[in-house]
């Protein structure tokens, strides 16, 4: 197996990734008991360390597809131990998708481990490895979203269920967004392997500002209404109503006078 390789303490979970998730679970038990003074700062503290869980977990799947598809350098990097802080980027992997999520509500992928993809043979590989970080969101959401499509919200305080809403659309705009077949992201990493050689080579200078791309479509109207359109649609389906949501990203604003408004009504 070319994982015998990885030491123990490759795999070894970090203190910083328990300390989120023990951030994580204060903050949500806060936001459940009503414990917090204010609920907008108990549910903003949830859902953004929930989102850098998620960030994480993302990074990990690509790292632990890679180590089963052939490439053993993965566990000494350090992209095992679910720390975001071995990430090659953790400025674009962490700290710019927290500020994407405070000032728009939206999903911005990341993207930094760093794949030896000359150890991996094999095209199906390569397109799992790049897959596998917005699966990983993907499942995310269906989790988040489970009290609402198992219809169990008898009992889940509003601030909670409102917080769960919006986490899950941060989870649906980063899935979809990273699916998106533009180069520098995950959707592209799919087919790329399936592409001819001369085609890649044209297309690898523009990998730098495919993200970049993306965003200024989004900040075309037509444009960013249909695509929230199409995720209003998604997390329909998952049963979550749009004003769940949208209650969701106003609490999680508290910094604003409506922050509230859900809770009062």
């Amino acid at each position: 197996m070319t994982t015998a390789v990885t030491r123990r303490s490759d795999r070894r979970i970090s203190p910083v990734f328990v300390g989120i998730v023990a951030v994580m679970g204060v903050t949500g038990w806060a936001t459940w008991s009503g414990f917090a003074e204010q609920p907008g700062v108990a549910v903003f503290l949830f859902v953004t360390a929930a989102w850098v869980v998620s960030l994480c977990l993302h990074e990990y799947a690509h790292a632990r597809t890679a180590l089963h598809s052939g490439d053993i350098s993965i566990g000494a990097k350090g992209y095992l131990t679910l720390n975001p802080l071995k990430y090659t980027h953790a400025l674009l992997s962490i700290v710019l998708p927290v500020l994407f999520v405070i000032m728009g509500g939206i999903g911005l992928p990341g993207g930094a481990v760093f794949i030896e993809r000359g150890r991996i043979h094999g095209r199906w590989k390569h397109s799992l490895i790049s897959a596998a970080g917005p699966l990983t969101n993907a499942l995310f959401a269906v989790v988040c979203t489970a009290p609402f499509w198992l219809h169990a919200l008898d009992g889940v305080p509003d601030a909670f269920r409102y917080a769960l809403a919006f986490l899950a659309l941060l989870q649906v705009t980063a899935a979809i967004l990273n699916f998106l077949p533009v180069p520098g992201l995950d959707g592209y990493g799919v087919i790329e392997p399936w592409l001819s050689y001369s085609v890649r080579r044209q297309v690898e200078p523009f990998a730098p500002f495919g993200l970049l791309a993306v965003f200024a479509l989004l900040w075309i109207p037509s444009v960013n209404r249909e695509f929230f359109h199409l995720i209003d649609a998604i997390l329909g389906g998952l049963g979550i109503d749009a004003r769940d949501s949208d209650c969701g990203q106003w609490l999680y604003r508290f910094w604003e006078s409506n922050n509230d408004i859900c809770l009062k009504a």
